[in-house]
Order: structure tokens, then C-alpha cells, then sequence
């Protein structure tokens, strides 16, 4: 009885129920949080640790950002399932949920105009980074012959160049025009085998099963829904399709975010293993190299069994 209480206590409060009725949907920061509900961050901060407590919210520390959502899992999950039918749709949680909308569609559009601005730079900065590490090489070393392999997040096409090594046609996909401008300039004489496509990971611009391999290389800490982007790469993977999938191991570099325009600070191994389960993937392999600044990058391969 004591546990039902408690749930039911953390959502007898307007604010509260305005709060799980917009991360019942998306996953949001308390900066975020405070400008949908325009009120003071210490107001919101004790709601979210009222609704934390009684396990109707699950938190989220990334460097010095905590991001909410509600849990995917457990008695949380199920009793806001139960109970979300009866929370009416009322003007202000209609608005609500429209300003969290608003907000996750400017967080991709400032990620479109810092790659936009920063690519004629951008493979001078991938070394500042990676370094002496051919990540591109390691990545193919992992590429079996194939028909189509595709790379997300394609940038100026370095990764696709390599590609074409194993591959009859390879497809890139990214979210910038510019970086788009600069692929198609790499690959002038190899137009007939290079499809250059512009599209987010959430939205992918391909028909299902279309491609054999997929990367996705150094994009999944751009992503407000990692998981999200992972599903909907395997939907474009063939069964039996391979995933190699590089991205930085979790580090607390603060710097990535405002110089590289980086979402979030890495991923544990266990974090990537879950979404790509998650997303209907079984890893077949993993390891981790050492880079620049202190960073590492897992290297995962994984299967389409779905």
C-alpha cells in the first residue's frame, strides 16, 4: 500500500502531471524543462526530485547536464501507463508538449548550422581528435563484399571513400548541405557509384532493407535519441545486415560539447550494448582504442538477426 501511496502522491500536483505528460515523450534538461513551464529552477528541480523518488522519473547525469524522462521499465512505467488515458489534453498540456517539440527541433537545427559552418574544418578537426588512429581503415577491416553499404552521418565522405574498397555502390546520408557540397566534390569521377542523400538518423532517407552494411561512425553523441536513430538504421538493414558502429567512450570533456557541438559526452559500453538490443541488433564484437585528449572510441560490430 505504502508504494501505491507514494505514486500516488508524486502526481497529486498540476505541475507534476505537466511535467510526466511531456517526459512520458521526450527526454529534456532542467534548462528545458524551466522554459517549457516558465517557472523558477528551483521549483522544477523540487518537482523532478519529488516524481524521481517515487521512481516516475528516471534522471540522467551527462558532464555537468542531468537530463528526465520517464522510465522504460518497471512499476513507474506501468503505473504511468495506467494512468496517462485520464489525464485530459487540456490547452496547457497541448502547449506543453508543443514547446518540448519546438525544443528538440532546435536542438537539430543548431546541430545543422554548426556542421554547416564548421565544414571545410571538420576533417582537420576528426585529427585533432582521433589522431594517429585510421579509424575509417578499422572500420572496413570489419566489412565484408557487399552490394550497398551505407554510411550515416557521411560528413565530407572520407568513411565512404574507404567503403568503396568492398562495396558496388555506397550511399552516404547527412544532415548538412554543406558537408553534403563537399562529398559530392570528392567523389566527381565516382559519381556513378556514390549516392549522396540528405536526411537525419531519425528519418532516414532509404527504403527498407535497402542497404547490406551500415556505419555509423563518430554520430551518436549528435543525437538527442540515440536509440531512436539506431531503430530506424535497422529498419534500412537487410537481415543478416551488418552495423559497425564507432562512437567515444563516456568522459566528463565538457570542451566537446561547444567546440565540437557534441550532445552527448560518450557512451559506456553497456549504454551501446543496451540501444542496440534495444533497436534489434545482436553485437558480434567490440573493442576500444585510445585517441587525442584523453578519449577513447568503441569500435562495435553488430547483426540485423530481425
Amino acid at each position: 500500500m505504502s508504494s501505491a501511496l507514494a505514486l500516488f502522491k508524486a502526481l497529486s500536483d498540476e505541475t507534476r502531471l505537466r511535467l510526466i505528460n511531456v517526459l512520458n515523450r521526450f527526454e529534456l534538461s532542467v534548462n528545458e524543462l524551466v522554459a517549457i513551464l516558465e517557472m523558477g529552477q528551483s521549483r522544477v528541480s523540487r518537482h523532478l526530485k519529488i516524481m524521481t523518488g517515487a521512481g516516475l522519473l528516471s534522471s540522467r547525469r551527462d558532464g555537468l547536464w542531468v537530463f528526465y524522462s520517464a522510465p522504460d521499465e518497471g512499476p513507474g512505467r506501468e503505473f504511468i501507463n495506467a494512468v496517462m488515458p485520464f489525464v485530459t489534453k487540456d490547452i496547457t498540456l497541448h502547449s506543453d508538449l508543443d514547446m518540448a517539440r519546438k525544443i528538440i527541433e532546435e536542438r537539430s537545427r543548431k546541430t545543422r548550422q554548426f556542421f554547416n559552418a564548421i565544414a571545410e574544418d571538420w576533417d582537420q578537426l576528426n585529427r585533432e581528435v582521433i589522431g594517429e588512429f585510421d579509424l575509417p581503415e578499422a572500420i572496413v577491416s570489419h566489412m565484408p563484399k557487399c552490394k550497398v553499404a551505407v554510411d550515416f552521418g557521411c560528413g565530407t565522405g572520407t568513411m565512404l571513400k574507404a567503403m568503396m574498397q568492398k562495396a558496388d555502390e555506397v550511399i552516404g546520408v547527412d544532415g548538412s548541405p554543406r558537408m553534403l557540397e563537399l562529398a559530392r566534390r570528392r567523389f566527381e569521377e565516382d559519381a556513378e557509384r556514390v549516392s549522396l542523400r540528405i536526411g537525419d538518423l531519425e528519418h532516414l532517407p532509404l527504403a527498407d532493407g535497402e542497404a547490406d552494411f551500415a556505419v555509423v561512425s563518430m554520430v551518436l553523441h549528435h543525437l538527442s535519441h540515440p536509440g531512436a536513430a539506431l531503430k530506424e538504421v535497422r529498419r534500412v538493414l537487410s537481415k543478416g545486415g551488418i552495423l559497425v558502429l564507432a562512437d567515444f567512450d563516456k568522459h566528463e570533456d565538457e570542451r566537446m560539447r561547444t567546440e565540437y557541438g557534441d550532445r552527448w559526452l560518450g557512451f559506456d559500453m553497456s549504454t551501446l550494448a543496451d540501444k542496440l538490443t534495444g533497436a534489434g541488433f545482436t553485437v558480434r564484437h567490440n573493442d576500444l582504442h585510445g585517441v587525442e585528449k584523453g578519449l577513447s572510441i568503441h569500435l562495435i560490430v553488430a547483426e540485423n538477426n530481425s
